[in-house]
């Protein structure tokens, strides 16, 4: 019979976490106390995966005993049988759920959508699909924020820069990363002809002060006058900012607020975000070999998915997943896409673990 794997590591990780969050002062940090909490509620469920694994076995050893019993010997073997199928089942459970939480899990999260190849179409496309992200963030009871947008003079967007804030909005988004891909006729097509249309989308956590300090002289800060529309009084004072950061080059332009300040405050969280997400590709370039094996990279350069409005198709390239239900799926439900994401990591993940030996 397979042994269950080593639990005593949790054990001990579980009595400091105890020890740390009866701590009074805890809660003056909000953000330690949140990740402690995360940490203490993920651990808690592997020790009582653990605890049911471990009944289960005792169950099956003490049930061994009755098989040789002429009477109950059938029954018996019936029930090793159900009890096999469970214990297999609590093993899969305990090691997914041991598998190493992700960096950024918890944190709010940012979505960047612009428009790709394809002109007014793929401007369209862009706000499709921030539609279909609000609405998806609306069913899981997102806070939201609007950081910047840049409206096409079709109704669509050239770019929309956003924000969604909840405990799984990292957990949830973070696959969404890469070009897509849509394949449609437009509204301004007479032909009946199906043009392919792009919009790319970048996925950042929300990058917290503490992780990214920012040196303000190497901040070029300019100050304008917003452009486009925007309603009365938005066009009339110098309230659009543009921070270019000197060293990496980054820049960020934010005018929907009227007040100067609140428009620097939305454009620096976006640049620390964007920094953030910049010094991790560099750190996860050194483990290239392993990421082939992933979901995605995330980066934007990739195609991972396609939008087929003639045949109401969404096809999903990294795990070749395929609904005809996209209709739904614009309209927020993305559930059994980013579960299927989801879990799809999780395996790779939990086969280099059991690869490796960890």
């Amino acid at each position: 019979m397979e042994e269950l794997p080593n639990i005593e590591p949790f054990k001990q990780r579980y009595k400091e976490l105890e020890t740390q969050l009866s701590e009074p002062n805890l809660f003056k940090d909000a953000i330690r106390a949140s990740s402690l909490n995360r940490e203490h509620s993920r651990i808690r469920k592997i020790l009582e995966i653990y605890d049911s694994a471990h009944r289960c076995i005792s169950e099956i050893l003490s049930t061994n005993e009755l098989l040789d019993d002429p009477e109950i010997g059938p029954s018996a073997h019936e029930e090793i049988e159900l009890l096999e199928k469970r214990r297999e089942s609590l093993n899969s459970s305990l090691l997914m759920a041991m598998l190493p939480e992700e960096a950024d899990t918890g944190k709010n999260t940012i979505i960047e959508i612009r428009a790709g190849a394809g002109g007014d179409e793929a401007s369209l496309f862009a706000a499709d699909l921030f539609r279909m992200y609000c609405k998806f963030g609306e069913n899981k009871s997102w806070g939201f924020e609007c950081l910047s947008q840049s409206s096409s003079e079709t109704g669509g967007f050239k770019e929309v820069v956003f924000v969604f804030k909840g405990e799984d909005a990292w957990t949830k988004m973070r696959f969404e990363s890469g070009v897509h891909r849509v394949q449609r006729i437009p509204v301004t097509e007479t032909g009946g002809r199906i043009h392919t249309s792009t919009a790319t989308v970048a996925v950042l956590p929300e990058a917290q002060e503490v992780e990214i300090s920012i040196d303000p002289q190497d901040l070029e800060i300019n100050v304008c006058r917003a452009s486009g529309p925007g309603g009365q009084g938005v066009n009339t004072t110098d309230s659009a900012v543009q921070i270019m950061h000197k060293p990496s080059g980054i820049s960020v332009y934010c005018a929907d607020e009227r007040s100067q300040l609140k428009n620097k405050a939305k454009a620096m969280t976006v640049l620390r975000s964007r920094l953030l997400k910049a010094r991790q590709a560099e750190e996860d370039a050194k483990y290239a070999k392993d990421r082939k094996n992933q979901v995605g990279s995330g980066d934007r350069s990739e195609r991972i998915r396609t939008y087929n409005f003639p045949q109401s198709r969404l096809t999903d390239h990294r795990i070749n997943y395929t609904t005809h239900s996209l209709s739904d799926v614009m309209m927020g439900d993305l559930d059994q896409l980013i579960d299927a994401l989801i879990a799809h990591d999780q395996s790779i993940k939990l086969q280099n673990l059991l690869k490796h030996g960890e």
